[in-house]
């Protein structure tokens, strides 16, 4: 459904006005009295100031958490948390399009595209609500002598820190805080500082839907801050994290204070593999859409396109002719296609990886260039770009570059594309395109990453696992594996003789 913009503009939750941070079922500010601004990608104007939380508010937030778990949380039924879920559910439907323009005019992403992500949010809180009233343990029989009973039980891990990124912040957020309500568990979330805003609108619509003070809490701030203090919290039992490997392997150190469970969804450098066979007029726009999707801030991002090599210079110059097409402009605009990068910080990144590449010896086929004139110019816009002539161990094939731009490389063999392929630290996701069914099993099967999409690319689906070999994390989120990742196991023994 697309919505007209003066329509959505009715309903808009950005107004310039400050926020404050939910701690306990209270709207707050940080106990500094510190903000910060957030501002449009799109414009560069200030949009909101929110609170810049720091140890003393992580503080407070988990003891919050804490208390609601061990207190009034802790007797709901699991039909009582599937009964939550579902209001929530409904609550985030009837306010969709505030959340969509949220998304957008946070951080950038399409409002087509925001709109569209309706049904996967949805879904999702959907999804857990059915799984809360199917956790359960088992009886087991054992070998000891005499009469003894022996079970387990499935039992909430407590109170979860979550850290989630910019470029998601509504799926993000809904991914951490529905299974942590599923399983019983409460939760502390501390989005990006690029893009709070949207997660502090859940955390209303949390409220509207009547979830208890203290189990959802919603902390913003900045990574040093407040991410860090909550990734060593002794008093948080699991933490949750989606981000870069870096800030990953920072937090799996941090955990070791008290043995904390922890699940990471990291960054990827995912190969694309296009064999001579394919459907080329299908698998040109999914395989450009894989990197420019988001303006390349994905990390299922694929960047690395490896092309077999009869078809590989037709089908590099149909890429650059798809993306040379690509509406670029503010994503509040329904026409749009590709927004703008979140930030100046991150434009100069990419912009980096591109003088790189070219002084590398890889060749800019199309795009990639700032746009600093005109309409745009204010934004942190750069045009969809493919580089040809790149070998294995360039930067622009090697790093997470987290902007729309692709390496494109031929192949000869299946068996050299699968090595060239996995011959990565990341392991988040692979897409190959063949018409050959045989193929397609094998690749499926020698990849080595958590997601290999056939035919198509980004296809997430609440009951389907989704997560990363390697440095590309550990624990998957989707599916009754992701509940596993917020239970305890305890086995009971019972002797009855």
């Amino acid at each position: 459904m697309t919505i007209p913009l003066q329509d959505l503009s009715l309903r808009t939750p950005i107004d310039g006005r400050h926020r404050q941070m939910l701690i306990g079922g209270e709207w707050r500010d940080a106990v500094s009295g510190r903000t910060f601004e957030t501002r449009n990608p799109a414009t560069g104007g200030v949009i909101a100031t929110v609170p810049q939380s720091d140890a003393k508010d992580i503080d407070l937030a988990v003891a919050a958490a804490r208390r609601a778990f061990e207190g009034p949380w802790s007797r709901f039924k699991p039909y009582e948390r599937q009964v939550l879920l579902l209001k929530i559910a409904d609550v985030m439907e009837r306010h969709w399009e505030e959340l969509a323009l949220s998304d957008t005019t946070d951080m950038g992403m399409p409002i087509t595209r925001t709109l569209a992500n309706r049904n996967r949010v949805l879904g999702m809180l959907r999804f857990y609500a059915g799984m809360a009233t199917s956790i359960h343990g088992q009886a087991i029989g054992n070998s000891l002598p005499g009469e003894i009973v022996s079970y387990t039980r499935k039992e909430p891990v407590g109170v979860v820190g979550a850290i989630i990124p910019w470029n998601a912040p509504t799926a993000a957020s809904i991914w951490k805080i529905g299974p942590a309500l599923a399983t019983g568990c409460t939760i502390v979330l501390k989005p990006s500082e690029e893009a709070p805003l949207t997660p502090l609108l859940i955390a209303d619509l949390m409220q509207e839907a009547g979830v208890p003070p203290g189990v959802v809490n919603v902390v913003t701030g900045t990574g040093a801050e407040a991410g860090a203090p909550l990734a060593a919290h002794m008093d948080v039992d699991k933490v949750v994290f989606t981000g870069s490997t870096a800030t990953g392997q920072a937090i799996l150190r941090a955990s070791a204070a008290n043995m904390k469970r922890v699940s990471l969804e990291l960054g990827g450098k995912s190969p694309v593999i296009v064999l001579a066979d394919a459907d080329i007029e299908r698998a040109v726009p999914v395989a450009a859409m894989s990197v420019f999707a988001n303006s390349g801030q994905v990390c299922i991002a694929g960047s690395r396109l490896f092309v077999e090599r009869p078809i590989y210079e037709e089908f590099v110059e149909r890429v650059a002719a798809f993306a040379a097409k690509l509406r670029i402009g503010d994503g509040a605009d329904p026409e749009t296609e590709i927004g703008p990068l979140i930030s100046p910080k991150q434009l100069e990144r990419v912009s980096g990886f591109i003088e790189d590449g070219a002084r590398e010896g890889a060749r800019l086929v199309t795009g990639g260039t700032r746009i600093t004139e005109g309409a745009l110019a204010a934004g942190n816009f750069m045009t969809p770009g493919i580089f040809s002539g790149v070998t294995d161990n360039m930067r622009i094939a090697r790093e997470e570059i987290f902007g729309p731009i692709i390496s494109a490389l031929p192949f000869d063999t299946l068996d050299e594309a699968v090595r060239r392929g996995n011959d990565t630290p990341y392991g988040l996701g692979a897409g190959v395109f063949t018409r050959d069914v045989g193929k397609a099993h094998q690749l499926a099967n020698r990849l080595r990453a958590g997601s290999v999409w056939v035919n198509t690319y980004h296809a997430i689906d609440p009951a389907v696992p989704f997560g990363g070999y390697k440095m590309s994390g550990y624990g998957r989120e989707g599916g009754s594996e992701h509940l596993e990742e917020f239970l305890n196991t305890k086995g009971v023994w019972i002797r009855t003789d």
